[in-house]
C-alpha cells in the first residue's frame, strides 16, 4: 500500500495502518499534535484505517479543517456537561463554525449567561476525566431505538431522514452518545482551553416555524495562552465595533423602519463618497469605462443568468404590469445587457465595464450584523469581456489592482482558489480550463494560495482574497470569478479576425466586495481613526474666542481652497473641551487660534497622534498635510 503525503514523500505498508499510526511513523511531535487527516481530500479521524493506497495530510490545531474537528469535539464536551447537570434537556445539533463552536439545546427555561460558567466548571472536569472518545455505528432500527431510549427528539427526526440500508455513525466519550458524523479527537484530553462565550435564540433548522432552541457559543484552543490571546483579541474587537463607532462618530444608522437598510449620514456619506472616488480613479487609469444598470429586471433575465434556478430564495421580487420582476442581487445579467447593446469585434477586447451598482439580497434577520451583513448594498462590480488568448494577463492585471488597493489601507491578505460547487452549471471541460487559468496566474505571480473545495460561484470557480485587520482578524473582500457560463447562456458573441463570430470569456470581479461592508471593516480596522486622505473632517479649527471667529473663519476658506475637508468649532466652551471633543471626534488634525495666533499670523497645531506640534504658519501645515 502506498501512501503519497503532501510534500509527495511516499510511505510503503504492507498492511492496514490508522492515521495515528502513519502520523506517529513521520514523527513523535506530529503525532502528539495531530488532530486529524485528509484522506484523499476528505476530512477523517486519526482513528481511520487505511488499506488501499491514497494520499494523506496529517492536520493539527493549526490548519483550518483541523481546528475544525478539534472545536467540534469541545461542542460534544459541552453537550456532555449540559446533560449531567440539566439530564431533561434535549440535545438538536453542535457544529464547529469559525473561531468557535455552538450547540442548540430545548430546555424549558433557556439557559442564562450564569449558568455558562457552571457549564465550564463541569466541561473542565469531563476534561480532566480524560475520556477516551470512540466510534461505533447501528442500523437505522437500532440508531432509532437508542435516540427514543435516550428521548432525544430531534436525534430521532435526524436519523430519519438519513438515507435507509447505511450504517449510522455514534461516539461516545463516557456516559455520552451522540449521533454525529464526526471526525473527532481521539479523546477530550488535547482540549485544554476553552471559554463559553454567550447564549442567543435560534429556530430548530433555521425555520421560524419551528420551535425556538437555546444556542450556547464557545471557543477552545489547545492552550490556555492561546485562549487568552483570543479573549484580549475579541475585547479589542468589542471596542473597535463598527457599530458603536458609526453611531459615535455620526457615520451611518439602522432604522426599525428597514432592518438590514443602512442609511448613510453626512460624514459617512463623505467617507464613501472619497472611497468610490478613490475607485473612480485607479479604474479610469486601469482602462475600465463605468456603466449603470437597473435595479430592477424581469424574470426572464434571471432565468437566463441561471439566478432565478440557484439564487431566488435570496432575491426580492414584485409584479408589474402582470409580468415578475426581480431587485437585481448581482450586477452581472445587466453587464451581459450592456455588451451585447451592440456588435462587439476582437478590436473591443479586453472590454473592462466597471459598475457601483446598488444590489438586494434577502438575508434572515439572525444573520444582519450591521454594515458587515446587510440586505443592500453597493458592489463595486467590474466585468471584463476577453479572448482565450487574454484570460492571463487580465487576471494578473485585477490581481495588481487588488493588491494596490489592499496595500493603500495597509492590509496584508492571502489568497484562496474556490472550485466547482456541487450545485454548479457547464461542462467539466469548461470548469477545469477555468480552474486552470486562475491557477496558472496565481502560480506565474508567484503567489501562494490554498484551495477551498467546492466553494465557487455556481458559475465559475474564483479566487479569494482575505484582509488580515489590525487585530489579527480576516474578512473574505476581494473576488476574481472566471465564467464561461454567462457568456454561452446568453449567447454573447464577438466577431474574430477571421470574421466568425466566437464567444468570449468573462471576468467578474470585486475589489472592495461591499462598499458598506468594506466601510465596516475600515472602522474597525483603524478603529474609527481613518487615515488622513479618507477621514470624513480632516481639519477641525478651534478658536480659544468668538472674537477670534474671523481670523478662524479666514483659515477655513484657506483649507477648502486648498481641498481639505474642514470645520469649524465656535461653541462657547472651554478650548480644553473642544480639544476633547475634536479627540473624540478623530480628527486628524485641530487647530486652535488665540490672541497669540491671530497676532502673529500663525496657528497652534494639534495631531491626534501625536498631540501638541507647536505653532507654525498655516502654509506650514499646507506644506505638511497635502
Amino acid at each position: 500500500m502506498r501512501i503519497t503525503l503532501k510534500d509527495g514523500t511516499v510511505k510503503v505498508y504492507e498492511g492496514p495502518v490508522t492515521l495515528e499510526a502513519l502520523a506517529g511513523d513521520l514523527s513523535e511531535r506530529l503525532r502528539q499534535h495531530a488532530v486529524a487527516g485528509l484522506v484523499d481530500g476528505t476530512l477523517t479521524d486519526l482513528r481511520e484505517v487505511l488499506t488501499a493506497d491514497c494520499s494523506v495530510e496529517i492536520l493539527t490545531f493549526q490548519d483550518e479543517r483541523g481546528r475544525e474537528v478539534f472545536r467540534h469535539t469541545t461542542a460534544h464536551i459541552l453537550a456532555q456537561a449540559v446533560k449531567r447537570l440539566y439530564p431533561e434537556t434535549k440535545l438538536a445539533i453542535g457544529p464547529a463554525i469559525a473561531d468557535g463552536f455552538y450547540y442548540d439545546f430545548d430546555r424549558e427555561v433557556p439557559f442564562s449567561q450564569e449558568e455558562l460558567m457552571l457549564l465550564e466548571k463541569e466541561m473542565q472536569r469531563i476534561v480532566k476525566e480524560g475520556y477516551k472518545i470512540t466510534r461505533f455505528t447501528l442500523t437505522r432500527e437500532e440508531a432509532l431505538q437508542l435516540a427514543a431510549a435516550r428521548g432525544e427528539d430531534y436525534k430521532k427526526e435526524l436519523i430519519e431522514e438519513l438515507p435507509e440500508g447505511e450504517p449510522i455513525r455514534f461516539y461516545q466519550q463516557g456516559e455520552y452518545v451522540d449521533l454525529c458524523a464526526g471526525p473527532h479527537l481521539m479523546s477530550v484530553a488535547p482540549v485544554k482551553a476553552f471559554h463559553l462565550t454567550k447564549v442567543a435564540g435560534a429556530y430548530w433548522r433555521g425555520s421560524e416555524k419551528n420551535k425556538m432552541l437555546t444556542r450556547i457559543y464557545g471557543t477552545s484552543f489547545p492552550k490556555k495562552a492561546e485562549l487568552k490571546a483570543y479573549l484580549e483579541q475579541m475585547e479589542e474587537a468589542k471596542k473597535r465595533d463598527h457599530r458603536k463607532l458609526g453611531k459615535e462618530l455620526g457615520l451611518f444608522t439602522f432604522m426599525e423602519e428597514g432592518p438590514g437598510f443602512p442609511f448613510f449620514l453626512p460624514k459617512g456619506m463623505v467617507l464613501k463618497n472619497v472611497l468610490l472616488d478613490y475607485w473612480r480613479d485607479i479604474h479610469r487609469r486601469e482602462g475600465y469605462v463605468e456603466i449603470s444598470t437597473p435595479v430592477m429586471l424581469n424574470k426572464s433575465l434571471w432565468e437566463t443568468s441561471g439566478h432565478w434556478e440557484h439564487y431566488k430564495e435570496n432575491m426580492y421580487t414584485t409584479t408589474i404590469d402582470d409580468e415578475e420582476y426581480a431587485i437585481k442581487p448581482m450586477n452581472c445579467p445587466g453587464g451581459m445587457l450592456v455588451y451585447q447593446s451592440e456588435p462587439r469585434s476582437y478590436r473591443d477586447l479586453p472590454m473592462r465595464i466597471g459598475e457601483l451598482g446598488l444590489v438586494h439580497r434577502h438575508e434572515k434577520s439572525g444573520a444582519l450584523h450591521g454594515l458587515m451583513r446587510v440586505r443592500c448594498f453597493t458592489q463595486d462590480d467590474a466585468h471584463i469581456f476577453m479572448t482565450k488568448d487574454q484570460i492571463l494577463p487580465e487576471i494578473k492585471g485585477v490581481v495588481r489592482l487588488i493588491d494596490q488597493v489592499y496595500s493603500q489601507f495597509g492590509f496584508k491578505y492571502h489568497v484562496e482558489l474556490s472550485t466547482r460547487p456541487e450545485d454548479s452549471m457547464g461542462s467539466d471541460e469548461d470548469w477545469e480550463d477555468a480552474t486552470r487559468g486562475l491557477e496558472r496566474a496565481l502560480e506565474e505571480m508567484e503567489i501562494p494560495y490554498q484551495v477551498n473545495e467546492g466553494d465557487g460561484a455556481f458559475y465559475g470557480p474564483k479566487i479569494d482574497f482575505h484582509l488580515e485587520d489590525s487585530i489579527g482578524r480576516t474578512w473574505q473582500c476581494g473576488t476574481i470569478q472566471l465564467d464561461f457560463q454567462l457568456p454561452l447562456r446568453f449567447q454573447a458573441e464577438y466577431t474574430g479576425e477571421d470574421g466568425q463570430k466566437h464567444r468570449p470569456i468573462m471576468i467578474h470581479r470585486v475589489v472592495f466586495g461591499s462598499v458598506e461592508r468594506f466601510i465596516g471593516i475600515l472602522t474597525e480596522h483603524f478603529a474609527g481613526k481613518f487615515p488622513f486622505w479618507l477621514s470624513p473632517v480632516q481639519v477641525k479649527i478651534l478658536p480659544v474666542s468668538r472674537k477670534h471667529s474671523a481670523y478662524a473663519g479666514n483659515i477655513l476658506e484657506q483649507l477648502k481652497n486648498h481641498g481639505l475637508r474642514a470645520k469649524m468649532d465656535l461653541r462657547d466652551e472651554k478650548i480644553g473641551y473642544k480639544i476633547r471633543e475634536a479627540q473624540l471626534e478623530k480628527i486628524p488634525y485641530m487647530i486652535v487660534v488665540g490672541e497669540r495666533e491671530e497676532t502673529d499670523r500663525t496657528i497652534a497645531l494639534r495631531s491626534r497622534e501625536e498631540g501638541d506640534l507647536g505653532r507654525m504658519t498655516l502654509e506650514e501645515f499646507l506644506e505638511r498635510s497635502l
